[in-house]
């Protein structure tokens, strides 16, 4: 028997595939001689033949990394993939924005600080991207002689 045969019989036998049959070069010429499956068996019992083992891939590296990364770690700048917008969404950012300013908005107009009208204009001014911050309505609303008191923050 061909020794390509051998190892392709013998992958079937020990339900491998080729790849993981190894045979030992010394007993070449016994390989050589086996003419059916059962004399492949004998020799596979004899290991003469046998199966390598199959390779994995080590997860130290990645579990490291993962812990580094839960304390805080591997962070920075050089770290950074993708743009801005892509870690976070632009519409995130700007909902998150949007309903901090019209919470402070309906905040003031409860507490009687400003009036509908006041609210509405300001209301506005917010939807138009103007205001980025609770902290730049207060401001925004103290330029315009709106009293705020400190204790509304």
């Amino acid at each position: 028997m061909r020794i390509d045969t051998a190892k392709r019989i013998s992958a079937e036998i020990m339900k491998v595939g080729q790849s993981r049959v190894w045979m030992d070069q010394n007993s070449i010429p016994e390989i050589l001689e086996a003419a059916t499956r059962s004399d492949l068996r004998v020799l596979i019992r004899r290991h003469v033949i046998q199966v390598i083992p199959r390779k994995g891939n080590s997860r130290y590296r990645t579990r490291k990394r993962i812990e580094q990364i839960s304390k805080g770690r591997r962070r920075g700048p050089g770290s950074v993939r993708g743009t801005r917008n892509a870690r976070s969404s632009e519409k995130t950012v700007w909902v998150k924005t949007i309903r901090a300013v019209r919470d402070e908005l309906l905040k003031l107009k409860k507490q009687g600080v400003i009036d509908t009208k006041i609210y509405r204009k300001y209301y506005r001014i917010a939807k138009g991207g103007s205001i980025r911050s609770r902290s730049q309505l207060r401001t925004q609303l103290k330029s315009a002689g709106i009293q705020i008191k400190e204790e509304n923050q």
